[in-house]
């Protein structure tokens, strides 16, 4: 949004990080105004649910963990037996 103050620009910017607004002077190279963004306040039903995808995810993490656990314990067990018959074998 611009708007003209004399020679002057105006220029309303968006901060794409904090999304606050700036009312810059393009003249004097300056803040002329500063509005913070409105804070999005969570509900308590949106807390919860965040809490139990939250959840959810950690126990997902867990069991995959477990399972490739398992799966590296197998593998190890069978190169060991693979090795034993190798070993037999030779003498």
């Amino acid at each position: 949004m611009e708007k003209k103050k004399g020679k002057s620009k105006v220029f309303k910017v968006k901060c794409p990080l904090c999304h606050s607004f700036l009312w810059i002077d393009s003249q004097n190279k300056e803040v002329i105004h500063y509005e913070k963004a409105e804070k999005k306040k969570g509900s308590l039903e949106d807390l919860l649910s965040q809490e139990k995808q939250r959840k959810k995810e950690f126990g997902r993490r867990f069991e995959a963990t477990a399972e490739l656990s398992e799966e590296r314990r197998k593998e190890a067990h069978k190169k060991f037996k693979k090795y034993l018959k190798e070993r037999d074998n030779e003498e």
